[in-house]
């Protein structure tokens, strides 16, 4: 089977979150997850009754879960409480048991991102990083290989300069998710948020090894990391207020 067949087999098996999640890997996996019958497979698990009409009682499937599921209004954020001058990231990489990557990256360096991809990088990765969505990438000179075979983890902790407290975006996980065709590898863990905020919940943070594919050593270069909070947090804003209401320590 192809990697389209395969997708339009598991696709309608995932609830909305998840679906929504997969349309971020890249432009070719989210033009195959806006197909409506998808999203009508997701509304039928949630109000199985509005799936008896031929026709979807909005526009589209994929249209009633954005209205109904998220907010209806977009809400004007005020100003954060946190700035990224004030806060420092923690990315521990292991391949196995070996660290392969450590570093403590400023705020604001995640901000820069990556301004010039690097030559010879997929089509899809660089329509990625090249699109005007709002990212946080770092570049990582000099960059790292991994072998295929081995079991690779990632651990991410914030620290805040203001008050020197830290919270866990991400604990451990393993990257156990390989886009090849968009030369991305996935890990992903759910935050954790203060006991002020007990009815937030769900809400996972993701990263990402950005790579250069060598098919003759059978290793991917890594010359690039992302950090994204899916459709959670999806500019500087959102993403500073997500970040002030984790559980600081």
């Amino acid at each position: 089977m192809s990697l389209e067949e395969v997708l339009k087999v598991v696709f309608p098996l995932l609830d909305g979150v998840d679906l929504a999640a997969c349309m971020m890997v890249c432009k070719h996996w989210r033009c195959i997850a806006k197909e409506d019958y998808f999203w009508k497979c997701v509304c039928a698990k949630r109000w199985p009754s509005v799936c008896k009409r031929p026709n979807p009682p909005t526009v589209s499937y994929y249209k009633l879960y954005q209205t109904f599921y998220k907010r209806q209004h977009q809400r004007t954020l005020l100003p954060p409480r946190l700035s990224f001058d004030e806060l420092e990231f923690f990315i521990d990489i292991w391949s196995e048991d070996k660290l392969i990557f450590s570093e403590v990256v400023p705020g604001p360096v995640l901000q820069r991102g990556i301004k010039i991809p690097p030559a010879g990088i997929c089509d899809m990765l660089k329509f990625h990083l090249e699109g005007p969505e709002y990212k946080m990438t770092l570049p990582v000179d000099p960059s790292f290989t991994v072998p295929w075979s081995q079991t690779v983890s990632v651990s991410v902790l914030v620290g805040r300069k203001d008050s020197n407290k830290v919270a866990c975006i991400i604990n451990k996980s393993l990257f156990d998710y390989i886009d090849r065709t968009a030369s991305r590898a996935l890990a992903f863990d759910y935050l954790v948020f203060s006991p002020n905020y007990p009815f937030i919940s769900g809400i996972r943070a993701w990263i990402s090894l950005l790579f250069l594919e060598d098919g003759n050593d059978g290793v991917m270069d890594v010359f690039g990391i992302e950090l994204d909070f899916c459709d959670a947090a999806n500019s500087r804003e959102e993403v500073l207020w997500l970040l002030d209401m984790l559980d600081w320590n």
